[in-house]
């Protein structure tokens, strides 16, 4: 239990006794929350404002009989009613050493498991016909720190990256393979740009009819697994999963070719979901199609709006596909929950989706399935971020410029080191800061892509907090110890080794804040504050230039940031560095 759960829960009992004996009626629980201002306390109680207006009665009354009933003598130093009726409360500097010393000791810095669940987590999700672009960056980026810190968190997740590697686009991808498979040479050198490769076999389909026909032919080939389409096929798959990973790589993302369900791995699975529907009563006939019609989905018209489930040639959709992931997810993966980090636009798509599994029965009404939308990634002209020419811009290209910028950067602030630490460090910091940008956002916002934003040294950035945790590294190299040999005890005696500390011992506060509505913006912010206390720990307390036992405490303190900053990007899947 972290320290305002613990604060919540002490408070909630006192005032409910102080209601019982003013005879007041009402169950009312506490607010607490960090006060932000040292006049106002470490952390302050509210609640009481509630309690008071429902009962009409004075709220600062109430809270003095509240303080009556508070027994944190271990934990509080002192507490006061403030203004109307909030009641501050200032930590104990004893209470915070031993939950900092418990922090230094613990490499899970304090943080139970939790009672494991089943989560799935489908996220990334490219479409395997092209080369991953700017815009799959959300839904990796913030999916992979959400697994990342459920898994920390103590939970069984499964990561399930949903690949578009069905469908009619590669009947035009596999037609063209078979035109070039006489050229072993040719057929290598054109995979090895998948984004061209698409393009030529999509112009050649719009150009060539005959073409366009063997395209069409290959579609009902794949489907039916005529083995030479089908091995084609496995060529493709493999490239493209090929150019998919060593993107994943270079972003630190934890997503490997075990994660993969591709619509491929749900077609088995599909004719079930007719059957399912059928047998429910849901099907019904609609210009040859069958679809799921439900009442609470209509179109602008006010007409019913269909789930189409199998098209009227006998195709299926992504619903069907979609339906069959969610059967497996629910039924065979026994998932406790299903987190689906989708592109905002797709939000009518899944409601539909998750409204027709429910009435089929694939998920119960103890499981969580959920649809966590992300914005767009604009340009400086505020529209979706794009090539001059239009395009869509390759996510490679964007790691490639984001290390060199990086290096340039590197180059200026440290040009004593040689190239190749140079170079090591640049990559660390253009991909750091590439991610933190993106996770540094609300999710469910838009976000204009600046450069110069996301590459500064000021501001909440990767590049600020990597200089915090290389400016940490710089004192123990000076001090001439390392972290884990250090003894001695914390003292907390300086008003900013005190700020630091609260800080600190609300790392527990803020990975629960992150796995509630699923935003790695509100872990940014916690490492953005960590880092800012630091540094003003670190201008007004000397670290080296002090007795012995000073010095150790604050190079003790020193050790738990630098932990607690390394661990919080670790969750956000960025590498640190000692030294910029």
């Amino acid at each position: 239990m972290n320290i305002r759960e613990q604060l919540d829960q002490h408070i909630s009992v006192a005032l409910s006794q102080a209601l019982q004996e003013l005879d007041l009626e009402g169950e009312f629980s506490a607010i607490v929350k960090q006060a932000g201002r040292p006049e106002f306390g470490d952390y302050q109680a509210n609640g009481i404002m509630g309690a008071a207006k429902h009962n009409r009665t004075n709220p600062r009354e109430l809270a003095e009989t509240v303080l009556r009933f508070i027994n944190l003598e271990e934990m509080v130093d002192n507490l006061e009613v403030a203004g109307p009726g909030f009641i501050n409360i200032h930590l104990r500097s004893d209470y915070l050493a031993d939950r900092l010393t418990l922090m230094l000791h613990d490499e899970r810095l304090g943080i139970e498991p939790l009672i494991p669940k089943t989560v799935v987590i489908d996220y990334s999700s490219p479409n395997l016909a092209k080369e991953m672009h700017i815009g799959h960056l959300r839904s990796t980026a913030i999916g992979d720190a959400i697994a990342r810190t459920l898994e920390f968190l103590g939970h069984n997740v499964i990561r399930a990256n949903h690949m578009g590697d069905w469908g009619a686009q590669f009947g035009s991808l596999l037609a063209y393979m078979d035109q070039l498979s006489n050229d072993a040479d040719g057929l290598s050198r054109g995979l090895s740009d998948l984004e061209l490769f698409y393009q030529e076999a999509s112009a050649q389909f719009r150009e060539d009819p005959v073409f366009a026909q063997r395209a069409r032919e290959f579609v009902v080939k794949l489907q039916g697994g005529d083995p030479k389409c089908i091995n084609l096929w496995n060529q493709f798959i493999k490239e493209s999963v090929s150019h998919c990973q060593s993107i994943y790589d270079a972003l630190n993302i934890s997503l490997t070719p075990d994660d993969i369900y591709g619509e491929s791995f749900y077609n088995e699975f599909l004719s079930e979901v007719i059957s399912d529907l059928s047998s429910a009563g849901l099907l019904t006939e609609s210009d040859g199609a069958q679809c799921v019609f439900l009442d609470e989905f209509k179109g602008k018209d006010g007409a019913p709006l269909p789930a189409i489930i199998r098209k009227s040639d006998g195709g299926y959709p992504y619903m069907a596909t979609d339906l069959a992931a969610v059967k497996y997810r629910s039924q065979t993966l026994k998932a406790d929950s299903a987190y689906y980090f989708v592109d905002a636009r797709q939000s009518l798509h899944l409601r539909q989706l998750f409204a027709v599994a429910r009435a089929a029965g694939y998920i119960s009404t103890a499981q969580d399935f959920r649809h966590l939308p992300n914005g767009t990634i604009m340009g400086e002209d505020g529209r979706p971020f794009k090539t001059r020419t239009g395009g869509a811009v390759k996510l490679a290209d964007v790691l490639t410029e984001a290390k060199s910028r990086a290096f340039d950067l590197v180059s200026t602030k440290n040009a004593e080191l040689d190239q190749q630490s140079r170079k090591s460090i640049a990559d660390v910091v253009g991909i750091g800061a590439v991610k933190y940008a993106e996770l540094s956002k609300n999710r469910t916002s838009d976000y204009i892509f600046n450069w110069d934003a996301m590459l500064s040294f000021e501001g909440n950035t990767a590049p600020y907090l990597l200089y915090a945790v290389t400016r940490i590294f710089s004192i123990f190299r000076r001090a001439g110890v390392e972290p884990s040999q250090l003894t001695g005890a914390i003292v907390l005696s300086e008003p900013a080794e005190k700020s630091l500390a609260i800080k600190l011992v609300q790392f527990p506060e803020a990975i629960n804040s992150v796995v509630t509505d699923c935003l790695p913006n509100l872990l940014c912010n916690y490492l953005f504050e960590l880092s800012g206390q630091f540094m003003s720990f670190y201008e007004t307390c000397p670290v080296l230039k002090t007795e012995d036992k000073t010095r150790a405490s604050r190079l003790l303190l020193c050790v738990v940031t630098a932990n607690t900053l390394g661990k919080g990007l670790e969750l956000l899947g960025i590498e640190t560095v000692e030294q910029m």
